[in-house]
């Protein structure tokens, strides 16, 4: 990863989902003047609050959170435009004097930003993208991950055989354009980044406590209206694309009547525990990334000592 030594200074508070970023992004926020800027993908859709598990005023703590809550669910998106609202809202935070810290789970989200990704216009086919559709529904995830890999190897190392979105849009940029999006990535990291990055990764010495933390906030979303939540979003339209993701897509069965809410609930805290251990895996690639340690003692002041030290680094 390439860094200005002289660049931006941004903090990065990556980590699995239930982990305690936010709480910890808003402590530090107040002990360093800071602001958050959001890097979950869910997160950004203006009317699902309970199964993104977006932060509450209160959980705010009274520090801006900006790119959260500003996209109705039907609306297209894509890592490149979140990467340009990223980086303005990074240098709208830093313009002001505050501290931007960029906290979130989305890996691909993270990345764009803290490399500097440029990510060219990518044409679409709608007559591919059907094709491939039909054929992930039919074939399954597994199938068409195996096809990607055979083109595409480091793609379809970071995908899901269940991510059967961004399995079928990898597939279609290959036979759009020729080119892999591994090739692609290559050639967008031509730029160096504008930052100069304190990189911090949440972990558990103990998996089961994080798990445990996951199953109790599966409980608490339930108890939050997850239900009501989610039966709104499958009768607006255009909006399969979301409804695919963890929080949703198990609660469907039960919402067509095939099982019960136990019997979904259960299956959601499974889908949200193997997320988690997906993104930690994700977050350990990274050596920039400094582990803090959730379970052990006195994590916030493990990470506020990172960040001291990396403010009095010299540019």
């Amino acid at each position: 990863m390439m860094q200005k030594q002289n660049g931006i200074d941004l903090v990065v508070l990556a980590g699995p989902t239930a982990s305690g970023k936010t709480a910890l992004a808003v402590d530090l926020c107040h002990r360093f003047n800071g602001e958050v800027v959001s890097a979950d993908s869910m997160q950004v859709y203006d009317t699902l609050t309970v199964g993104t598990a977006r932060p509450t005023t209160e959980e705010m703590g009274g520090i801006p959170h900006h790119l959260m809550g500003f996209l109705p669910p039907d609306a297209s998106f894509s890592v490149a435009k979140y990467a340009e609202l990223a980086h303005a809202a990074i240098a709208d935070v830093h313009a002001r004097g505050k501290l931007p810290i960029l906290c979130g789970g989305t890996g691909l989200y993270i990345q764009a930003v803290v490399e500097n990704l440029s990510y060219e216009e990518q044409p679409a086919s709608r007559e591919i993208r059907e094709r491939l559709r039909a054929r992930i529904e039919c074939e399954g995830g597994e199938a068409l991950l195996a096809e990607l890999a055979a083109v595409d190897p480091e793609t379809a190392a970071r995908l899901h055989p269940h991510d059967h979105g961004r399995i079928v849009r990898a597939l279609e940029i290959v036979q759009t354009t020729g080119r892999t999006i591994t090739e692609q990535n290559a050639a967008s990291r031509a730029v160096e980044s504008p930052y100069r990055v304190c990189g911090l990764r949440l972990e558990y010495r103990n998996r089961d406590t994080l798990y445990d933390r996951i199953n109790r906030r599966v409980s608490m979303m339930l108890d939050a209206g997850l239900v009501e939540e989610a039966d709104r979003l499958r009768r607006q339209p255009n909006t399969d694309t979301v409804r695919q993701a963890i929080g949703y897509k198990e609660l469907e069965p039960y919402l067509q009547g095939a099982v019960t809410l136990e019997t979904a609930a259960d299956a959601l805290r499974q889908a949200t525990r193997r997320y988690a251990k997906r993104q930690l895996s994700w977050f350990r690639r990274y050596d920039w990334l400094t582990p803090i340690y959730m379970d052990e003692a006195q994590p916030t002041a493990q990470a506020a000592a990172c960040i001291e030290e990396f403010l009095r680094k010299e540019k």
